[in-house]
Parts: structure tokens; sequence; C-alpha cells
């Protein structure tokens, strides 16, 4: 086997600040960086760490669906592969949440016998909790993908904050457009409504991806989710409608097992 590898990383969701040492390094000691970062300002800046980066974004509009692009984008990193070459991929994020050619190309360049890891990023979850001050420790947190949740009656437990990512492809099942749906945001907010007063306030969420931008942050009544700005970097962010109830069964379970395993009882 030849020297050839994979390492998968993430760029963070700001401008070169937020990429950690190891994700730097392994984009400088690649012999070709493949990209996917949204922005040509940051493609342009990962240029002047390897001269070598192709980006992976022209891809969209040759396959013409999300699912042919990704499928093209992991073709190309295999090629690098065989070609001998240590390849890096870098993708904005955490290379590891909502990007699906960066599982894929591990798992398929493994299956061939390539070494292949990822490295972690800053997401955008870690930025939304930072900017509206959130912290999952709290009250707890349920996170989903838009589509997800809402074809598959995920449950929704209103004592907890809500995270719904990707709003904007909500009715889009094909992924073959890239703007969002009033329609399809009309259909999610009555899904909600079933466990929110409709006046409930939500916030449409988008992270700085530059230090001159700042997170946009939409904060709007439930029943007029339809009415916000959203795209395809939007996150819906769903507060606690009410603080959660401590279970007296659960506290004398758990005190009666501990009694049990002081007093040396086997269950």
């Amino acid at each position: 086997m030849t020297h050839a590898s994979l390492i998968v990383v993430g760029t963070g969701i700001g401008l070169a600040g937020q990429i950690t040492i190891e994700a730097l390094n392994a984009i400088k000691e690649a012999e070709i960086v493949f990209s996917l970062m949204g922005d040509p300002l940051v493609d342009a800046w990962l240029q002047t760490l390897n001269a070598n980066i192709e980006p992976l974004e022209p891809l969209y509009e040759q396959a013409g669906s999300r699912p042919r692009a990704y499928l093209a984008m992991v073709e190309k990193i295999l090629a690098a592969l065989h070609a001998g070459k240590r390849v890096c991929a870098a993708f904005y994020g955490h290379p590891g949440i909502f990007v699906t050619p960066s599982h894929e190309a591990i798992r398929r360049a493994r299956a061939l016998g390539f070494s292949a890891i990822m490295l972690p990023g800053v997401s955008a979850e870690d930025a939304l909790a930072a900017d509206l001050g959130v912290d999952p420790g709290a009250w707890g947190m349920q996170t989903y993908e838009a589509r997800d949740f809402f074809i598959n009656q995920r449950p929704v437990d209103a004592c907890a904050a809500l995270v719904l990512w990707q709003i904007g492809v909500l009715g889009d099942g094909a992924f073959t457009e890239f703007q969002s749906r009033p329609a399809a945001l009309k259909a999610l907010a009555c899904v909600l409504e079933e466990s929110y007063p409709s006046d409930h306030e939500v916030v449409v969420y988008v992270a700085a991806t530059l230090p001159t931008n700042p997170a946009r942050i939409e904060r709007i009544a439930l029943h007029d989710l339809y009415r916000a700005r959203v795209d395809q970097a939007s996150t819906l962010y769903v507060p606690p409608l009410y603080r959660p109830q401590p279970s007296s069964a659960r506290i004398l379970l758990l005190e009666r097992f501990l009694h049990d395993e002081l007093e040396g009882v086997t269950p």
C-alpha cells in the first residue's frame, strides 16, 4: 500500500479563526485538498495554506441534485487516493455534522484499505450555543434535521430546547432546490403548534461566517414562521416552553438502588 491517506477536517464556521491547529497542519501537509466551503473568500484563504486546492462546489450545478453531487465528491476524493496522494478534504463547520460526503468518503476509503480519519471542528451548533446563550446541560436539547423531524413524526419534549436544522429545504424532498418555500414553513409551524402555543417565540438563526457579518438572529412568533428570512443555512431554535417536572417515582427508584448497593443487596 502506498502512503496515500485521507484526513477529513473542519474549518469552523468563522473564517480562519476557528480552525484547529491539527486541521491547519493537515491542510498544509496534504498533496491535494478538496474543499467545500460555500464562500470564495474561504477558498482564497485556503490557497494561502496549500496551493493545490480543488473546490467541490461546482459539482452541485454539474450533478443537478445534492445526492448526486455528494456521490461525485466522494468519487473525486477516492480517485486521488487511488492515485497515491495524501488527501485532505476540508469542509466548513464540523466535517461530520450534516456533511454526507465526509462520512461516505471515509467509509469507502477504509473499505479499500486506505488510512482515513476525521478531525473535529467548530460546528453551527457550537456557534448557536454561544450566540443565543444556550446551554444544553440546563434543560436538555433535542436536535433533528427538519425534514426528518417532520416526515417521521419525531416526538417533541416541550420542556427541552428544540433545534431543527436545514429548515430552508424542508419542502424539497428531491434535494434539487436551494431556497426555502413558505408553504413548507407554514406546515412546520402547524406541526409545532401541536406542542407549543402559536405565539411562542422562536429563533431563526444563521451563524456568522465572516468577522464583518454578525450572526443573523430573527426572533418571531411561531405562527409567523413563514414570514421569516430563511435560506439553506437557517436553523430553527425553539426555546423550552416550561420547566421539567421531577419524577418522584424515579427519585424513589434511584434511592432504592443506592440503598441496596450500600447494603450489599444483589438485584
